[in-house]
């Protein structure tokens, strides 16, 4: 690095974005979604496209090769190098220009493609190479990669609809690539573009004849360079086209644009079942004839890995009929919906004609589930878009690895070609999982290897040389989509000859001589199977690691914590910016830095020994970690189930048996200790929050931001002397006072048990066994690294409430936070039975209403509450699919208009939103959404958030009061009938 120092300094000097050299940051930018990983020299995030200039010509002078990357979502490791990265995608990401009529537009090259499309939408247009990534592929990356998506055999991969480029040679040359006649003269462009063009256009006459041999005759075939946009047969040519594909190897795209296309109105699916993948594979070619805009593949262990997923459960429950070998997703989506409907006949009709029938005894098992609902054909697209992930989601060290990843056969061919493909798995000791583009002969094909063994290594060689002569034969493609990278541009010569790989080679010579862009990818590039390039090299190793939490789920030696950190495969769903709740922290600050996967790869990195000793107690690990939530969104919406809210306690544990504590990881881990005698003394106790010499003395001694009030201690809090409340004869409950509500807001208490003996259960309100002070969930303890602590404070919990468990009694809760600590890391730190009866009956108050509700057991006369309910979901509500009883219970309320805010986290996180040097960071996430949305809102409207942090911040944001959902329910209760059923010196005088 000492050789950098004078690169670094002269970036840091000509720049205003972020120029990051440390070995956190390197180590972040070391892998993409492949499984390579080569650590750069430095990363350079610009503001500006004249600052990416610059630091092209900066990292050129001082003799530094420069790899431009965008969501670095490539599965062939296309994004990663030994020099200066180049991200684009933080600030580099505008729509240029719009032209509605002409439905064309103009855009930066590290605009996210979902995010171009929610603006297109507004217009009635979109941008239709619909990748599967598609939530965090940038628009320049596609373009690198020649992306293609689910539906290109309507509308074309990335080349077919791009109509033009912006970008500079390495020499800093700024060219408009487009349309060029053969005759070049009426071509406005300097003198050396000029030149260009013309050799370009004299080698694609030169090799036209040999183009044609030797260019696969398939829809998807991405490999090489384009050479065949240049021959005569295509004039005019698109010089734009020479540079899609070309993955960041020939030039530095500063702008794109893009043809677009009506928004797909109509549509249905047919969900073709098979009881043979072979019957599957090679009914392929007689569907399309329907003309259907996609045909994709699930496999079984597709549909399988989906069944344990939560998010998928459902959809492939209401769809998957019976135990198929494969489906077949056929979607129609015509402009009208009549005749979407006449051709999913059709599509009955015609699997009938191939000899499937629902158990028919002459016929092939097999036929067709009509999917017309939009929600069920939403749930299956999120299913088939998140593929890659399912399959990865294996808790084993095996993996589904990409390298014959997306070979492209002619459909005739398919059937045969997976079965010889299966039989080449077999042969090597493994077996493979496939899906994705049935109607393109593009399936997406993963052999489960563990690429840390050698033997391992040996069979993907193999596999690879003999799977890519097979595709030879066929006269298919071995890129079919995700392009050529360092796993499969050392195969070109085979597959084009050595001629046109000298073609190759020459491009790439006449536009970057100095070898300055990307080098090792389609040209010259090294050994697909050299270990010193991967992400688990032969000298990976992760010591023994003393773990505090239970980690036994996992793959590696015995299960643990290397093998959940290790299930980050690098696919980025974590970047996208809508929808879900993951990832709140990236939304807010768009730093790799602070996005789970930069946190996974950290994490690695840390225990395998490449940041140093001692990298995981480490200052740099904690700033990495800084603006982790704990939000556990990753681990319901990562469809590998990185869980990193549970390996920050890890971190923490670390970090706090090593260097000891804070006072603010001291005030917050032990507030239960201390809450119930700082009530006592509520006056004395809150005067920090009316005093600002008090307000800035804790910023500086306990680093809690001046700028916050803390949550008000009172004199009175929920406590009672009455063990039970209700008939002794009536349904049991037990109603958990946790801290928050119990010493800060017992009204919300109150009006639970209200509800609940309204409501015609026996509510019991037991004491600790040891007598001792009140039970909590250790969730303060655990977010400070106090793990012994929390299961201290959770075995006396234990204790109280297994008796009841034991007899079934529902243990009901009303922060999530501290009620779904039963659910998670009670599981994590006790595995006894105790511990899991109390895990099973543990229940949110709403989960519990809507159960009972549903059941017919609840009979609640509810009154109106003539108003509107603004509705935010704790984020822990939505990891655990707790917030939809949120909004179905507070539907039986009659005359309440409910809304849902459509949010991640509020920010307040706990004790994040109150630190000093988080505080701005808990801001920037609450404006995303959440504040917006309640400004809006109007006086009458209420206010519903059951999360104390959620509370909090939407008071301190907007000054608007927000309202448990148990308070809405004694509302109405109340509306019907005024009189309260318990005695307020039962309850809170609060």
């Amino acid at each position: 690095m000492k050789n950098a120092s004078t690169l670094e300094r002269r970036l840091r000097s000509n720049l205003t974005g972020d120029v990051l050299f440390d070995a956190f940051s390197r180590g972040r930018y070391a892998t993409d979604a492949s499984f390579y990983q080569i650590l750069p020299l430095g990363v350079v995030v610009p503001r500006t496209m004249d600052e990416a200039l610059q630091a092209l010509a900066i990292a050129r002078d001082e003799g530094r090769i420069v790899t431009p990357r965008g969501g670095g979502t490539s599965q062939c490791g296309q994004t990663i190098n030994d020099g200066i990265v180049v991200d684009f995608s933080k600030h580099l990401n505008r729509i240029l220009s719009l032209d509605v009529e002409s439905r064309t537009c103009v855009v930066e090259p590290g605009i996210v493609l979902d995010d171009l499309n929610r603006e297109l939408r507004k217009h009635g247009l979109w941008f239709p190479v619909d990748v599967s990534t598609a939530s965090r592929a940038t628009i320049g990356g596609m373009a690198g990669n020649n992306s293609c998506g689910g539906r290109s055999l309507r509308y074309g991969t990335m080349r077919d609809n791009t109509l033009s480029m912006d970008a500079a040679l390495a020499d800093g040359t700024l060219l408009h690539f487009g349309e060029v006649p053969r005759d070049l003269a009426q071509v406005n462009s300097p003198q050396s573009g000029l030149a260009l063009f013309r050799d370009m256009l004299d080698l694609g006459a030169r090799e036209a004849a040999e183009i044609s041999e030797r260019f696969p005759k398939v829809q998807r075939r991405v490999g090489g360079y384009n050479l065949d946009a240049l021959v005569p047969r295509n004039a005019p040519n698109n010089m734009a086209h020479l540079l899609v594909g070309s993955e960041g190897t020939l030039a530095f795209t500063t702008q794109i644009a893009l043809k677009l296309w009506p928004l797909i109105r109509n549509k249905v699916l047919g969900v073709c079942h098979f009881g043979s993948f072979y019957e599957a594979m090679d009914a392929a070619q007689h569907l399309v004839k329907l003309r259907p805009i996609a045909v994709e593949l699930v496999d079984r262990t597709m549909i399988s890995l989906g069944r344990e997923i939560a998010m998928f459960r459902p959809v492939i429950e209401a769809t998957v009929h019976g135990d198929p070998d494969a489906l077949l997703i056929v979607e129609f989506a015509e402009e009208d919906q009549p005749d979407n409907l006449h051709r999913l006949k059709q599509l009955s009709e015609l699997m009938a004609d191939l000899g499937f029938g629902w158990n028919h005894p002459q016929r092939k098992w097999g036929g067709v589930v009509d999917v017309v609902e939009p929600a069920t054909q939403t749930a299956i697209a999120d299913f088939r878009t998140s593929g890659l992930n399912v399959m990865m989601s294996m808790k084993q060290e095996g993996k589904p690895v990409s390298f014959v990843e997306d070979c492209a056969v002619p459909l005739p061919h398919l059937a045969d070609y997976t079965e010889r493909l299966n039989a080449i798995f077999a042969k090597h000791g493994t077996r493979g999982t496939m899906y994705a583009h049935a109607s393109e002969g593009c399936l997406h094909v993963r052999p489960v290897l563990n690429l840390k063994l050698e033997k391992d290594v040996k069979a993907m060689r193999a596999i690879a040389e003999e799977a890519f002569e097979m595709v030879r034969e066929y006269k298919g493609s071995h890129s079919g989509e995700h392009g050529d990278g360092l796993v499969r541009s050392e195969f070109h010569e085979a597959m084009f000859g050595s001629r046109i790989v000298a073609d190759f080679r020459e491009v790439k010579q006449r536009f970057d001589p100095d070898n300055v862009l990307n080098p090792g990818k389609i040209v010259d590039p090294p050994k697909m199977d050299d270990r010193s390039l991967f992400r688990y090299r032969p000298d990976y190793r992760v010591g023994e690691l003393k773990t505090v939490l239970d980690w036994s789920d996992y793959p590696g030696a015995g299960g643990g914590f290397q093998g959940a950190v290790e299930m980050c495969n690098n696919n980025g769903a974590c970047r996208k910016l809508e929808g879900g709740v993951m990832c709140p922290s990236y939304r807010a600050t768009r730093n790799e830095k602070d996005v789970t996967r930069g946190r996974a790869n950290t994490l690695r990195l840390a225990i395998s020994g490449q940041l140093g000793p001692d990298a995981l107690a480490s200052d740099e690990m904690m700033e990495t970690l800084k603006l982790c939530v704990s939000c556990k969104a990753c681990r319901h919406e990562c469809p590998t189930g990185v869980d990193m809210a549970k390996m920050k306690i890890e971190v923490l544990a670390a970090r706090a048996a090593r260097h000891g504590l804070s006072l603010r990881d001291r005030l917050v881990g032990y507030l239960p200790r201390y809450a119930g005698l700082a009530s006592r003394f509520a006056p004395i106790a809150n005067w920090r929050n009316h005093s600002p010499l008090l307000r800035a003395l804790f910023e500086k001694l306990a680093g809690i931001s001046a700028k916050r009030a803390l949550p008000a201690f009172r004199r009175y809090v929920f406590a009672t002397d009455v063990e039970a409340f209700g008939p002794a004869d009536s349904r049991e409950v037990v109603l958990f006072a946790d801290t928050f509500n119990r010493y800060y807001e017992g009204e919300n208490l109150t009006a639970a048990l209200h509800v609940l003996v309204e409501g015609g259960y026996r509510v019991h309100l037991p004491k600790p066994a040891d007598r001792g002070r009140a039970l909590c969930c250790g969730r303060t303890f655990l977010s400070a690294g106090l793990v012994e602590q929390a299961r201290s404070e959770l075995n006396r919990l234990v204790a109280t409430y297994a008796p009841f468990a034991a007899r079934g009694v529902p243990i009901v809760g009303l922060e999530p936070s501290c009620l779904l600590t039963l659910r998670d890391e009670l599981l994590s730190l006790r595995s006894d039975n105790d511990a899991k009866s109390v895990s099973a009956h543990a229940l949110l108050f709403e989960e519990f209403l809507v159960r009972e509700a549903e059941a017919g057991r609840l009979k609640l006369p509810l009154g109106a509450v003539p108003v509107k309910a603004l509705v935010h979901g704790h984020c822990h509500q939505k990891s655990f699919g707790a917030f939809k009883p949120v909004e179905k219970i507070l539907r039986l309320v009659p005359d309440l208009s409910v809304e849902t805010i459509e949010s991640s986290c509020c920010g307040m996180a706990g004790a994040f939103g109150y630190g000093a040097d988080t505080y701005q960071a808990s801001i920037e996430m609450a404006e995303l959404s959440l504040l917006p949305a309640v400004r809006r809102a109007d006086a009458a409207t209420l206010i519903v958030a059951d999360g104390t942090s959620c509370r909090h911040q939407i008071k301190d944001g907007t000054n608007r009061a927000a309202l448990h959902v148990a308070r809405v329910l004694a509302m109405s209760l109340d509306s019907a009938r005024p009189q309260r059923s318990i005695p307020a010196e039962e309850g809170t005088d609060a």
